[in-house]
């Protein structure tokens, strides 16, 4: 066992990231102690570490335990880059408290782009939802996963992409995913498993370059490719104008009498380069928190 803490230098609002993961049922969350179980794949093994926050949006603290000590290196820069730590917080506010966005953020500062655990996951997790209502798309992503994948202790991991290739389409079908959506999912794991695609070497492009590789994979739209690309990357700069609760809530900001057109959303997002992916978080959020 080992343990290790972690105080940052930038305020950060991790009680939200809380609310944010716990709106999905197969994160591993305390809410009462503050805590996060996190599956990651360590060299090919798979490693839970918990991440507990012991501090104030002013002033974040984190508790970080593992099991295996050889493993704590890998496991505490996994664990930085998921959460952005060294992400400056504090600049980015200022720099939206010069924009329309400005009442916005003075309302939910603070708010960190926080990246899904795991590359080959995500892309799964995002095919599963698009056009699906929230509900319905996490329904089926626990089918998925609870049939698939694999459960450590109390923690979820999705199941790897050579396990998902070889499931017959008819299989996802008697889930309830359309026949489109499990040959959607099937597909691009086979894409994965066969070299087609390699998402570890996405790091190194530009969004542009990965959106376009992304969108030549049959079932993967500009929504995906984008969501993606903020939620296993950490881009910065993506607005997804499709995206119906980034259009809700500009509706509500603007106090509009109906959603904005994806023309007049993207001349806005133009005030808000280089850091529209913050922009979208904090309008998702604003939707999110009642």
């Amino acid at each position: 066992m080992w343990k290790e803490q972690i105080d940052l230098t930038s305020s950060y609002d991790f009680d939200y990231i809380l609310m944010r993961l716990a709106m999905d049922p197969l994160n591993n969350i305390n809410k009462l102690e503050r805590r996060i179980t996190i599956p990651l794949r360590v060299k090919n093994k798979n490693t839970l570490v918990k991440v507990t926050s012991l501090g104030t949006t002013e002033k974040p603290s984190f508790l970080l335990e593992g099991s295996q000590e050889e493993q704590k290196a890998t496991v505490l820069e996994q664990v930085k880059k998921i959460f952005a730590w060294d992400e400056d917080l504090q600049a980015i506010q200022k720099f939206f408290e010069q924009t329309d966005l400005k009442q916005l953020f003075k309302k939910y500062p603070y708010t960190p782009l926080v990246k899904e655990f795991d590359l080959f996951s995500n892309l799964m997790k995002t095919i599963i939802h698009q056009q699906l209502n929230m509900s319905f798309a996490q329904t089926l992503t626990e089918r998925f996963v609870k049939t698939y994948g694999e459960k450590v202790e109390d923690t979820w991991f999705y199941p790897e992409p050579d396990k998902v290739a070889v499931i017959p389409y008819e299989k996802l079908q008697a889930m309830q995913f359309s026949r489109r959506k499990a040959e959607y999912v099937i597909d691009t794991a086979k894409q994965v498993v066969q070299g087609h695609i390699n998402l570890s070497t996405f790091e190194t492009k530009n969004d542009e370059e990965v959106i376009s590789t992304l969108t030549k994979l049959r079932g993967i739209g500009p929504w995906t490719a984008q969501n993606w690309l903020m939620f296993s990357l950490g881009r910065k700069d993506l607005f997804p104008v499709a995206d119906i609760g980034v259009q809700n809530a500009l509706k509500k900001y603007y106090d509009l009498e109906k959603k904005p057109t994806r023309d007049r959303m993207q001349g806005w997002s133009e005030k808000w380069k280089p850091y529209r992916s913050y922009a979208t978080m904090t309008l998702w959020r604003s939707i999110e928190e009642r």
